[in-house]
């Protein structure tokens, strides 16, 4: 499966879409600072499954539906930084669909994410992706589960991979940075954690209107996977 995220910075890249979603045939769409009160139903193939409703920034889902269908989809929040109380951008920073893959007759989560700003301290964002990851599985025990987006994780990310990992989830960076604003935060901020699924590659697209890079994301069940080469 393909699955492209996207943080829009503050909806700017919002026209960009369809493109990316109809040039790269992608199954699942992620997004990141979205005005949400104004996406479309559908965009370059691809249906809402839903959008977080209390984010001044939101997050959103869309699914090629000859592919999946749509069981459950729950927002979270998430432990809050100083700039989320002062400035309120955001409630809830995970939002989290449960799907039925069509093709393979199983269930699956895929998530978007966007972790605290890069003035919370990464302490906070480690713990924001590790209360994610136990959400996740409570809403499907056992699934295969992808969580994507923008993790606002610039450096140190040896030590976030060891906790990952010692949560059972892989984390995997794209292949060249996402994030390339600023001098001193340049890097992959834009990443993909995963269980129960081989993630085959992560590729950065080209730049568009937004600050940050899409990523597309190749991924395949893993015990299906294991079968083949058995």
């Amino acid at each position: 499966m393909k699955v492209i995220s996207y943080n829009l910075r503050k909806n700017r890249a919002l026209s960009e879409i369809n493109a990316l979603a109809e040039g790269f045939d992608v199954d699942l769409l992620c997004l990141q600072e979205a005005d949400t009160s104004i996406l479309p139903a559908e965009a370059g193939g691809l249906h809402l499954a839903d959008s977080t409703h209390r984010n001044r920034l939101g997050l959103a889902v869309y699914y090629r539906r000859n592919r999946f269908t749509a069981l459950d989809t729950q927002a979270f929040e998430l432990r809050k930084s100083l700039h989320d109380r002062v400035l309120k951008p955001a409630h809830e920073r995970l939002l989290a669909t449960r799907l039925t893959d069509l093709k393979h007759g199983r269930d699956l989560i895929v998530a978007s994410f966007h972790a605290a700003p890069l003035t919370a301290l990464n302490s906070l964002r480690r713990e924001q992706i590790r209360t994610a990851h136990e959400q996740l599985q409570e809403m499907g025990p056992g699934l295969p589960t992808l969580m994507v987006g923008d993790f606002n994780y610039p450096v140190f990310k040896n030590h976030l991979s060891k906790r990952v990992v010692a949560s059972g989830y892989d984390l995997t960076l794209s292949d060249t940075r996402t994030y390339t604003r600023y001098k001193f935060f340049r890097g992959h901020f834009d990443l993909a954690t995963s269980m129960g699924l081989d993630i085959d590659s992560v590729e950065t697209l080209p730049r568009g209107t937004s600050d940050h890079m899409p990523i597309l994301v190749t991924a395949t069940y893993r015990d299906e996977q294991l079968a083949k080469t058995a």
